[in-house]
């Protein structure tokens, strides 16, 4: 933030580290990483790096393991950056918020990954469950598999005990694809080349499709209420 005197640290503390040396450290696991999107993330209030006298920003570690939780939750939570701002406000407060969409706060520690095996063990899944899944496009075949991996074949895995088959789902699958082309036509005259207007892109994608899910689920309960009569 403007304003910052030089950055400085205590003997024994690990020196502070320029946008270079940040991205040569995160662009590795999170290619797409620009100098553009490290501004955009602190003009969104994600990350407060210090600045120097000349003005050039200076990331602590602390800084760059902030950096990569809010970009581990946008590209494996699919969360709004409002979502992820909130989330980080309450860790600063001291609080120890559970991870938004996720089941428990073990999402703070990075995303899981689970080979074929683990991920039928996590979920208590049939082992047969989980083709049925790829074969539905429900899952991905492409190991390894993550939470969201986890989450869908758990559910899955409820879903048979009443008799609902991933087959019987397949239609989730084209309702998606055409809530995905929905938002990109929406979406479409706002895009911009730089690393900041993707950015932008992508939150305002992430926030239609919560809203569209909303949308979804209210006429499901709708439904079901109807049927109930």
């Amino acid at each position: 933030m403007s304003g910052h005197a030089a950055p400085t640290h205590a003997s024994g503390q690990a020196p502070l580290l320029g946008i270079g040396q940040v991205l040569a450290r995160l662009q590795p696991e999170f290619p797409d990483l620009t100098p553009s999107k490290l501004r955009f993330l602190e003009e969104q209030g994600l990350v407060f790096p210090a600045r120097t006298a000349a003005g050039y920003r200076k990331f602590s570690t602390a800084d760059v393991e902030r950096i990569t939780l809010v970009l581990s939750m946008q590209r494996d939570h699919y969360l709004p950056l409002k979502v992820i701002r909130a989330h980080l406000e309450a860790i600063d407060a001291g609080e120890t918020p559970s991870l938004p969409g996720a089941r428990d706060a073990r999402g703070f520690l990075g995303a899981r990954r689970f080979a074929r095996d683990e991920l039928i063990a996590a979920a208590r899944a049939p082992r047969g469950l989980l083709d049925d899944a790829v074969a539905a496009s429900l899952i991905s075949s492409a190991e390894p598999y993550d939470d969201e991996a986890l989450g869908v074949l758990s559910a899955l895995a409820a879903l048979r005990e009443v008799g609902i088959e991933p087959r019987h789902l397949r239609g989730l699958r084209a309702a998606a694809e055409r809530d995905a082309a929905l938002i990109e036509r929406a979406l479409a005259p706002s895009r911009r080349p730089d690393a900041a207007g993707k950015a932008r892109v992508s939150e305002r994608a992430a926030e239609l499709a919560s809203q569209l899910e909303t949308v979804r689920a209210e006429a499901v309960r709708s439904a079901l209420a109807r049927l109930a009569r």
